[in-house]
């Protein structure tokens, strides 16, 4: 789940004018890492995906770069 899929609707819903003085992508994504467990950081360049790196390090969340690290459930 990226920030910008939650994002897209509420970006419909404002003017041009809005959705540019608003960071809305940015701050949608910000409030939803606050309900995650990690972060899985793919590879290429992305300002939006380095700020979520920062936001989960901040928020003392693991952060992933290759999905073979993320460590096997443990739910019993």
């Amino acid at each position: 789940m990226i920030g910008e899929w939650a994002a897209l609707p509420v970006l419909r819903g404002l003017t041009e004018q809005e959705s540019e003085s608003e960071d809305v992508m940015y701050e949608t994504a910000s409030r939803l890492l606050r309900h995650c467990d990690a972060v899985l950081r793919l590879s290429g360049e992305s300002a939006g995906a380095d700020s979520d790196v920062r936001i989960a390090t901040e928020l003392g969340l693991p952060v992933y770069f290759d999905a073979d690290d993320i460590p096997a459930s443990q739910t019993p």
